[in-house]
């Protein structure tokens, strides 16, 4: 599974919890989850919990307090199913 595809499945899963559509429709690498889509931080264990069950990984609390962006996001999934 390549970068682009792992971002099309965050961007999905971030996707119901995003409060700035417009910052949603020109997502991309540097699109920052909390301060670009609004996203509520206390729903983002909701959003790594989506994470682990759609790609089958695990991520450790302290691997979640690095990511900021969705490229963040992206990497971490990336290294996890590599």
């Amino acid at each position: 599974m390549d970068a682009s595809d792992i971002q099309e499945r965050v961007v999905k899963i971030l996707t119901p919890y995003v409060k700035d559509q417009e910052a949603l429709a020109s997502v991309s690498a540097g699109t920052n989850i909390l301060e670009d889509l609004k996203v509520n931080s206390a729903r983002l264990v909701d959003v790594v919990l989506a994470f682990e069950d759609e790609f089958d990984i695990e991520i450790a609390d302290e691997d979640v307090d690095a990511v900021n962006s969705v490229g963040d996001c992206v990497e971490l999934i990336g290294k996890k199913l590599g």
